[in-house]
């Protein structure tokens, strides 16, 4: 089923929504009754009164933007009725009015739905990227050196850090494998939408008959916890140094500077060997380590669709895919919300193209969320 994108104007004239607001009033009018009023332990314990207060906290703003949309609305009915005026400069006045209404109400109505989208717990954190080659050989290495140069040339854009973690690279320049630590505000937000399969169709540097071939390649997001957040006991890690080598086995540098760390219980390795000092590969490989065990007891906490790595990954196979960057149609497709973008190069450099398909699929992201906010809500009222 293709995803159909809503506008705020279609969303708010679905009963169920109108409902679920009118709910909400009432639930904090009765909260907001109970904490103000001078109920004795019979009628109220403690920990209701508490439960109480933290409603009323928690939809003191919803609430009040419910009312001011109610009172805009109000307004722009009694303005409407002066465009029918005979008085040309009453109804010239009627229209700007009009004007700066519809604006009001349409702010208020997106403030609402903002509102009402509880954030993702990992919204906040930096995130580690991951980017391996799937199906295709030597072609698939060298599309997954292009996307990675993306997602660098996306922080960039953002004025995040690009921080390279590990990076494998193939024999005619293309990637087998690389990790990048990624950091600045809302990074894991705008960039959790690129976990999945990526494919693409194009005519290889490689290939001598002129023939289009598909490939693939696979993105990984992780959220990166804080040291605060999510901790490590050190004594369940296995950290081991090695020579750091590159591409033909020749020596990078003579010193052990790279670091791989195992994590005993669950057997996750991490490794860096990017730095020539030791110390700086280990803070990297820990940031990694980091990252893929939050990832893992987010996979056994929750069910949420972005937050779990088996989804993102999937099987590398060329139907499990995304999003297809078909070079031929010079075309973008994601296949989420069935969204076409057109010029590839420019998409590539990860700039306003790219942030473009991420902001609808986040909208998407939260018209999903609402629906299914919606349903659960009409559920326990039936």
């Amino acid at each position: 089923m293709v995803a159909k994108l809503l506008s705020v104007d279609e969303l708010f004239a679905k009963r169920s929504l109108q409902e679920y607001l009118k709910k909400m009033e009432t639930e904090y009018s009765e909260c907001l009754r109970a904490v103000n009023s001078d109920m004795t332990e019979e009628q109220c314990s403690e920990d209701d009164l508490r439960t109480k207060r933290t409603k009323v906290s928690l939809l003191g703003l919803l609430v009040q933007s419910i009312r001011e949309l109610d009172t805009k609305q109000k307004e722009m009915a009694e303005t409407e009725t002066l465009l029918k005026d005979d008085d040309p400069a009453l109804r010239e006045l009627a229209e700007l009015e009009s004007e700066e209404c519809l604006q009001d109400i349409q702010d208020l109505r997106q403030k609402i739905l903002d509102l009402l989208i509880p954030e993702d717990e990992s919204d906040p954190f930096d995130l580690v990227l991951e980017v391996t080659a799937g199906v295709g050989g030597q072609e698939a290495m060298l599309f997954t050196d292009e996307v990675f140069d993306m997602y660098n040339g996306y922080a960039q854009h953002h004025g995040w850090s690009f921080d390279i973690l590990e990076h494998a690279p193939s024999e005619i320049g293309g990637l087998r494998h690389a990790s990048a630590s990624i950091s600045g505000p809302q990074s894991y937000k705008r960039m959790k939408f690129e976990a999945g399969v990526h494919r693409v169709q194009r005519v290889p540097k490689t290939e001598k008959q002129g023939r289009m071939h598909t490939s693939t390649m696979t993105v990984a997001v992780l959220p990166q916890p804080t040291e605060v957040s999510f901790t490590i006991n050190t004594k369940d890690l296995k950290i081991e140094t090695k020579r750091a080598s590159g591409a033909g086995g020749q020596h990078v540098n003579t010193t052990d500077s790279a670091v791989r760390i195992v994590h005993l219980p669950t057997g996750v390795v991490a490794e860096c060997q990017q730095e020539r000092s030791q110390i700086k590969n280990k803070e990297k490989a820990m940031k990694a380590l980091r990252a893929k065990l939050y990832s893992m007891k987010l996979e056994e906490e929750t069910s949420k669709r972005y937050d779990q790595r088996k989804i993102q990954i999937g099987t590398k196979g060329r139907s499990e895919k995304i999003r297809t960057y078909n070079f031929p149609q010079d075309r973008v497709t994601d296949h989420r919300i069935s969204m076409s973008l057109h010029d590839i190069k420019s998409f590539l450099l990860g700039e306003d193209l790219l942030d473009q398909m991420n902001s609808s699929l986040q909208e998407f992201s939260n018209q999903e969320t609402l629906a299914e906010l919606l349903e659960e809500s009409n559920q326990e009222g039936s």
